[in-house]
């Protein structure tokens, strides 16, 4: 029997689809139109930065910005706020802070994600909707109250300060994410697998646990982006090179009385790197997570 050309993978092209195609494209063009006016800001001359009208297309193009912020020789006269800023401990830390806090408020949310959907106890749906309330807080607003409490406990301007107030962030999102993950999957498999003789943990870990990974991984990229990103706690908690991470770096290219507009779009740039990084190595499990539950029958 013949295919017919006209089936979904083959069929013609309509009006509709091409009118779709281009809202598409239009949408995607403005979300990266920031990010590509952040790269060639990053690579244009001083003098085209601050240009009248704006010069759209560089008309000479320089890595000096990236020099100096790598500490690597420039030529005379180069300018840049980036020979002071130490941009090494700043990745470090935004790296080691962002991955452990993600590990951790993984384990955390999807224990509790999972004890949410599958057990019964007291005053659970109290706890379910506090943890929720916890989170819509503004990060602003605990700012304060976390600088008081770290300073008393040792943990002001400390990477292990940092890894806590992340881990706390994004265990309540992780925990609604992969409680609904949970309710998605059969229990009758739970079942099955203790009547077979697993234990919970085993169930969980067998069973439960592998049918869950495309809810981690949409959970660690949003916890990763989360604590990545993160600027009003940031500032408050970190006050040296010692935890500082990007986001209240990139104020240090702001002075009294002038800015390295050129040298904070090179470190944005740089910023970049890793998070896009992160999310092309899960991106696959990433889409699967977000419609997972759509694809169910």
């Amino acid at each position: 029997m013949s295919i017919s050309r006209h089936t979904y993978s083959g069929r013609r092209r309509t009006k509709f689809d091409i009118c779709r195609d281009t809202l598409l494209y239009v949408i995607l063009l403005i979300f990266f139109l920031p990010s590509f006016w952040i790269f060639l800001t990053s690579i244009r001359p001083n003098a085209e930065i601050n240009a009248r009208p704006p010069v759209w297309i560089p008309q000479e193009i320089t890595l000096d910005s990236y020099k100096i912020l790598l500490g690597m020789p420039t030529p005379p006269g180069a300018f840049g706020m980036g020979a002071n800023i130490p941009f090494d401990a700043y990745a470090r830390n935004s790296i080691v802070i962002s991955l452990i806090s993600t590990i951790c408020a993984l384990s955390l949310g999807t224990l509790a994600g999972y004890a949410f959907a599958r057990f019964q106890f007291p005053y659970k749906n109290v706890t379910f909707l506090g943890m929720m309330l916890l989170r819509a807080v503004p990060g602003i607003a605990l700012s304060l109250p976390l600088f008081v409490l770290f300073a008393r406990l040792g943990l002001s301007d400390t990477v292990t300060g940092m890894i806590i107030v992340y881990t706390a962030l994004n265990i309540p999102f992780t925990a609604w994410l992969m409680d609904g993950f949970f309710r998605a999957i059969p229990k009758e498999l739970e079942d099955a697998a203790r009547i077979d003789g697993c234990s919970h943990w085993g169930a969980f870990l067998r069973v439960e646990l592998p049918l869950a990974l495309p809810g981690v991984a949409a959970s660690a990229i949003f916890a990763f982006l989360t604590a990545w990103n993160e600027f009003a706690l940031a500032s408050i908690i970190t006050r040296t090179p010692a935890s500082r991470t990007f986001p209240p770096g990139l104020f240090e290219f702001t002075g009294q009385f002038v800015s390295d507009w050129r040298g904070m779009c090179a470190m944005s740039v740089m910023m970049l790197i890793p998070a896009i990084l992160f999310v092309a190595l899960v991106q696959r499990q990433l889409m699967e997570g977000l419609i997972a539950g759509a694809t169910k029958e």
